[in-house]
């Protein structure tokens, strides 16, 4: 049996007035996606817990079968996997973003979405001057890096109560009341106020602000955590998978699961990613693997800008240049499962993630198809087949015979 997951990120929405009322997957031409639905079964999900917050890192750990509300110690140590930074027992990750905060007004969670080699000068920059024995900075992909608290057999100053905000979450909204609070809190607002500083002059905001461009004001710092313990995939469910992404968290993710990660070169991680060689480096991994997921953050990053236009424009892309030449592989290689589904909703209209339902289309060479021809939040709500614990849902995709509701 050969398995296939493909998740548009964040690409559950809801209606918009600018698309007749129709969501973004409702107006999209997705004939790949349908076909997947037409040829098997839809439903919804929840893979966001109402105690926790509604991120990816949340999400994905229970797209994947692990119950977060008991396994989520925060993003960025499934970030700092990525990176092959080990975390031990003392030690706490914290995502570090670089933003563009203008009169206390966050202007853009991604500093215009700054490049990876203008984001490292930047981290250089704040390891030289900040970094220390128990403080260290690491340059990720683009915006998005990490800080390393290493506590050295001392208890870090953070903790379960430590209360930071997602930058994301404050898109053109003002940050006075959204900064670090609780235990910790005073070391993060300090090396966020002391970066205003060093960024301030730094060549490389000189030169974006001469070629017109978004500077990076400071960091922002959140998503603090521990090392997560997960059991692997492997011996969870007996299947071995691998992972194509652009993005770090899903690279940690992966990792800590043990599936192998393939780099695609082109992929970027933004609406200028390079669909068509996802789904070529996709195809070429089913020959081996008994499991490929596909992980598009294009959707999602469409939506933390508002765009329709780009969200539709993303989902059409990842319907014809990975669902669809996935999809057929699949159907080459014998008995086979496929799903499609994203992680969490991230709206258009707040331009950030939320809790709440996804739908999934999942077909099989063992599943008896239902009435539903296509795929879309509207026909996953009419299905009987729901998972409000939605880390449930892996298990039947992965489970053998038929469905049985």
């Amino acid at each position: 049996m050969k398995y296939a997951i493909v998740i548009p990120d964040g690409c559950a929405d809801e209606p918009q007035a600018s698309l007749g009322g129709k969501t973004p997957l409702e107006a999209a031409r997705v004939p790949a996606m349908d076909a997947v639905a037409a040829a098997g079964v839809v439903g919804r999900a929840c893979h966001t817990p109402e105690a926790l917050p509604p991120g990816s890192d949340v999400a994905n750990l229970s797209l994947f079968g692990y119950n977060p509300l008991e396994h989520f110690t925060g993003r960025a140590p499934l970030e700092a996997a990525a990176q092959g930074i080990e975390l031990g027992p003392d030690d706490w990750a914290v995502r570090c973003n670089l933003v563009t905060v203008e009169n206390q007004i966050m202007v853009d969670f991604t500093a215009g979405h700054i490049s990876s080699e203008e984001g490292a000068e930047l981290i250089r920059a704040l390891q030289e001057r900040l970094g220390s024995e128990r403080l260290s900075f690491h340059a990720g992909v683009s915006y998005r890096n990490l800080l390393i608290y290493r506590g050295g057999g001392t208890a870090a100053p953070f903790s379960e109560d430590t209360r930071t905000t997602p930058p994301h979450d404050l898109t053109d909204k003002s940050v006075i009341d959204s900064y670090p609070r609780g235990p910790g809190s005073d070391l993060l607002n300090q090396l966020m106020t002391e970066s205003i500083a060093i960024f301030a002059n730094h060549p490389v905001n000189a030169k974006r602000r001469q070629a017109g461009k978004l500077p990076a004001t400071n960091i922002w710092l959140w998503g603090q955590g521990s090392a997560p313990r997960l059991e692997p995939f492997a011996a969870r469910f007996g299947i071995q998978g691998v992972m194509i992404t652009a993005v770090d968290l899903l690279r940690g993710l992966a990792k800590l699961l043990g599936w192998k990660r393939i780099d695609v070169p082109g992929a970027t991680g933004y609406t200028d990613t390079d669909y068509a060689a996802k789904g070529r480096y996709a195809v070429e991994a089913l020959k081996e693997a008994d499991l490929v997921c596909v992980h598009v953050e294009a959707t999602d990053e469409a939506s933390h800008e508002g765009d329709a236009a780009a969200k539709i424009q993303a989902l059409e892309a990842i319907d014809q240049n990975i669902v669809a030449p996935v999809f057929e592989a699949l159907k080459k290689h014998g008995d086979y499962r496929m799903l499609v589904t994203p992680d969490h909703p991230t709206p258009l209209r707040t331009k950030t993630h939320s809790h709440g339902w996804v739908p999934w289309a999942m077909a099989g060479s063992d599943i008896e198809p239902d009435a539903a021809t296509q795929y879309n939040e509207t026909t996953s709500a009419a299905s009987p087949r729901v998972f409000a614990e939605g880390w449930k849902l892996m298990e039947f995709f992965l489970g053998t015979g038929r469905w049985s509701e």
